[in-house]
């Protein structure tokens, strides 16, 4: 399981193909995401069936990659615009986890003002 900082973007693509590794994927970062693969954010792409995911980041001395591949079952990722969707790291284990985000009911928080 990945461990996010709270300080970390998570970056989700729309389907791409799985087959593409490290260069492919950052390539994908830099046009479809308009992101820098190397700015120490995660960026996760999954297949068409949703079985699998890749997420790609920053090690710090060189690109990472982990991948995961469903026996039985998908992923439930919200839908992706072309130029992708930030998820909260919350709502990434939530999807690893097997569940269904357009279901899940928030309920209203606190949340300090914004500046003007």
């Amino acid at each position: 399981m990945l461990t996010v900082p709270p300080t970390t973007k998570l970056w989700f693509a729309a389907a791409v193909d799985l087959r593409l590794g490290f260069d492919g994927l950052a390539g994908l970062v830099r046009t479809q995401l308009a992101a820098d693969p190397l700015s120490g954010h995660l960026f996760v792409f999954t297949n068409r069936s949703a079985n699998r995911v890749k997420v790609q980041y920053w090690g710090g001395h060189g690109l990472c990659l982990w991948c995961q591949r469903l026996e039985a079952g998908r992923y439930h990722f919200p839908e992706a615009t072309a130029a992708g969707i930030e998820l909260t790291a919350a709502q990434f284990a939530m999807i690893l986890d097997g569940i269904d985000l357009s279901r899940v009911r928030r309920f209203k928080r606190f949340e300090a003002p914004t500046r003007a």
